[in-house]
């Protein structure tokens, strides 16, 4: 019986180079074209005034004594400026730790302090939060921790100028010592349980998946991206900021943050050829209400990631946004993210009902969660993969880098999956979000797509919750279309007849919104206990 292992292609060799010398490269070749376009800031800079701002900056950190190795904390929604401080850390060998912009005092605080950053650079507040105020709470907790520079304040000026910075030759000097596996950057993963983790990255890992991910996507230097996926990510500062920078595409942000009008007005204004987004991003734009007003006639692909892509919601991006050779990629923070694609000329099926086959010298495989043993084809069981897309491992963890990847080297995913013959791979969902109603395996992925079918239904998530008879009940949080008037008895006989009775949701709750991150995935541990409170289930919790 075949078993389900397979290895991405390796005709195209990985690059063997940092991020800064991949980065010289495109300007060579590049350099009078468009690098960066911040529609928000009214920025539009060049790949040779990309690189001008990047050795600045560069010195300017040099100058104040970061040394290779070294932790810089980033504090901040998207603006230019971050990708500036991502390259110009990389060029000098300081690991750049990615603070998510969501972060309140305690995260901030652990963050910065698990890692030991030297040096914070932050945004002066991004919504409602005053980021002055937040590390002036937290500095006392943070020996370690000796500089912050605020965004465009005197500090900052002085350092993108490369005032009191080192030499041209000090930095020349200083690219030529750093090497490919080098560590890079720090981000922290966000746990549902306990602190997070803090996935160390190298050049090799983030630099060669940007490359891979825009190469399944045919991008060349005439592609023009749009990139409202947040840049402390890796979907934004890998598969976006590192996807253009190697192939000398260009770099465009429509907001500071996640904004459909804003996604359409810029991928029109723009030009843009690729959009990037998570289900709920695309979901938005295609509700826009004046979405029939913008002309989106110049995309042709991208990616859409994060976590599973509705059916119905990939159809639309092909048929209403132009979309043709859209691309489902599938991965986490700690593989850089990539670990399989969907590619550009695949038919509709594989593009809806998979995540692609194994990415460029990367090996996946799907085990039994419980013996770690190689299932055969067609079985449910564990997403594993390995190659040079994993992490070194978690910043200072060594037991829990153990507990994620085994002595052969497979990162273990927690999701669950099922390859098909053809090498395709299916995400059914996470080993922990299963759903065991009377002895039935419930994968909520399932019910998700069959309830997406329903004419009135916009975005639905579907979670399990205590029962004390069958163990698990079924949960559907819906939210309906504008002006759609379907019941709560309506869905659930919709249901009836055409999916097994043990799939029948039998809780049904209309929503306006899920619990979200600020990536903007479905946090649906928060519905578990929402609904455990509303439904009076903590006996049998």
């Amino acid at each position: 019986m075949a078993l389900a292992v397979a290895a991405g292609p390796t005709d195209v060799p990985l690059l063997d180079e940092t991020i800064g010398a991949n980065l010289a490269r495109t300007v060579a070749e590049h350099g009078d074209r468009d690098a960066l376009v911040a529609r928000h800031q009214g920025l539009r800079w060049s790949y040779d005034e990309l690189a001008a701002r990047v050795e600045l900056l560069a010195r300017g950190l040099m100058g104040i004594g970061l040394t290779p190795g070294d932790r810089l904390g980033l504090w901040s929604p998207n603006y230019a400026e971050w990708t500036l401080v991502q390259l110009a850390t990389a060029d000098i060998g300081v690991v750049l730790v990615n603070v998510n912009p969501a972060y309140r005092t305690h995260e901030l605080a652990y963050a910065l302090g698990q890692s030991g950053c030297r040096m914070l650079v932050s945004a002066p507040s991004f919504k409602t939060s005053d980021y002055v105020d937040m590390v002036e709470l937290v500095q006392p907790e943070l020996p370690a921790l000796e500089r912050t520079v605020f965004l465009w304040d005197d500090d900052w000026d002085e350092l993108v100028a490369g005032a009191g910075g080192a030499s041209a030759e000090e930095l020349a000097d200083r690219r030529a010592a750093l090497r490919p596996d080098d560590p890079i950057n720090i981000q922290y993963t966000s746990g549902t349980t306990g602190f997070p983790k803090g996935a160390t990255l190298t050049h090799r890992n983030i630099l060669n998946n940007g490359y891979f991910v825009g190469r399944g996507q045919r991008f060349g230097p005439e592609d023009r991206v749009c990139i409202p996926v947040p840049f402390y990510h890796c979907f934004g500062m890998v598969m976006g900021n590192l996807g253009c920078t190697t192939h000398g595409a260009t770099m465009v942000v429509p907001s500071d943050a996640f904004d459909a009008t804003h996604v359409l007005e810029t991928v029109e204004a723009e030009r843009c050829t690729v959009l990037y987004g998570v289900p709920t991003m695309f979901i938005a734009e295609l509700a826009h209400p004046d979405f029939e007003r913008f002309d989106l006639s110049s995309l042709r692909t991208g990616v859409m990631a994060g976590s599973p892509c509705p059916v119905e919601v990939m159809k639309s991006c092909v048929d209403r946004m132009h979309m043709h050779e859209v691309t489902i990629c599938y991965g986490m923070t700690e593989t850089s993210p990539v670990s399989s694609q969907t590619l550009p000329d695949d038919s509709l099926h594989h593009r809806t009902a998979t995540v692609g086959v194994a990415h460029p010298h990367v090996e996946i495989r799907i085990a039994d969660p419980a013996t770690g043993a190689t299932l055969p084809l067609g079985a449910t069981g564990e997403f594993c993969t390995r190659g040079y897309s994993v992490m070194q491992g978690y910043w200072d963890d060594a037991e829990r880098t153990a507990e994620a990847v085994d002595a052969d080297g497979w990162m273990h995913t927690g999701d669950l999956a099922v390859m098909a013959d053809d090498g395709y791979v299916n995400i059914v969902g996470r080993i922990k979000d299963m759903v065991i109603r009377g002895g039935e395996n419930v994968y909520p992925r399932e019910v998700e797509e069959y309830l997406y079918t329903h004419p009135d239904v916009e975005d639905v998530q579907v979670i399990g919750v205590p029962d004390e008879r069958y163990g698990e009940e079924l949960m559907a949080w819906v939210r309906l279309r504008p002006g759609a008037a379907v019941t709560i008895d309506e869905l659930r006989d919709f249901c009836r007849g055409s999916i097994a009775h043990f799939k029948v949701p039998r809780y049904v709750k209309l929503v306006d919104e899920f619990p979200m991150t600020v990536t903007g995935k479905v946090q649906k541990y928060k519905m578990r206990q929402q609904a455990v409170v509303e439904l009076g289930l903590s006996e049998a919790h």
